[in-house]
């Protein structure tokens, strides 16, 4: 798959993600993909949540992975 082809993707799957985060109070926004790492920025009460790692390590890095094999990882940035 193209870079392209892989960040149009990330993309469309954060979009299906945000409206169960927004009902937590929380939202995610995509950074950039470089290197086979998504890098997001975690917000709302998603910014400080407890769980945090958790979400990003055994939710969302196994659903992007599902659909995208080539992503190493997830890395959230705080801006």
């Amino acid at each position: 798959m193209k870079e392209e082809e892989i960040v149009t993707k990330i993309k469309e799957m954060i979009e299906k993600m945000r409206p169960y985060l927004n009902m937590d109070g929380g939202d995610i926004e995509f950074i950039k993909y470089e290197e086979n790492y998504v890098y997001i920025k975690l917000s709302g009460t998603c910014s400080n949540c407890l769980y945090q790692d958790n979400t990003i390590n055994e939710g969302l890095l196994q659903m992007f992975q599902s659909e995208i094999p080539e992503i190493a990882g997830i890395i959230n940035v705080d801006l």
